[in-house]
């Protein structure tokens, strides 16, 4: 193996160099971009994981900020009257009318939090999980990739 520099990212790879007319050649081809450290095939995988699983989490958060912030308004629909029947509660002996009387009062606001606060929140849950998702994942892959790579003693291309 070489102690080369790793290559910079986004160092794509070109399957031509080690796919079309190989024979009697050697495993790292002139001109391909290969990866021999474990911090470099982490590195590798970070910024990949970050490019395309954390703008997932930011459009989900993007939307639920909005759907927090502004909900969307009520419907106010025709009743259907079509052929249907007309529901009636069954009684039960175990309730006592005490049970049946409903609060009066509307739920109390949160004095402490406002809406834009906790959709704030929200949209930087998304983020921060996005984001831990992504470094957790790029370890695992990364490190189980680089060490199957070690043991079959092959040239790990990016």
């Amino acid at each position: 193996m070489s102690t080369s520099r790793a290559p910079n990212w986004p160092s794509l790879y070109n399957p031509g160099l080690e796919i079309l007319h190989i024979e009697h050649r050697n495993a790292t081809q002139a001109g391909g971009a290969y990866l021999y450290h474990a911090r470099d095939v982490f590195r590798f995988t970070l910024f990949w994981t970050l490019a395309l699983y954390t703008p997932v989490f930011i459009i989900c958060g993007t939307y639920a900020f909005w759907n927090l912030n502004f909900p969307p308004s009520p419907r106010f629909d025709q009743p259907y009257h079509g052929a249907s029947y007309q529901l009636y509660p069954i009684p039960s002996p175990l309730k006592t009318p005490e049970m049946h009387r409903r609060s009066s009062k509307l739920p109390k606001e949160n004095e402490r939090r406002s809406r834009l606060a906790f959709a704030l929140l929200v949209f930087l849950t998304f983020m921060a999980l996005g984001v831990a998702g992504a470094v957790v994942g790029s370890a695992v892959l990364g490190f189980s990739v680089f060490g199957l790579y070690k043991a079959a003693n092959f040239n790990m291309s990016t």
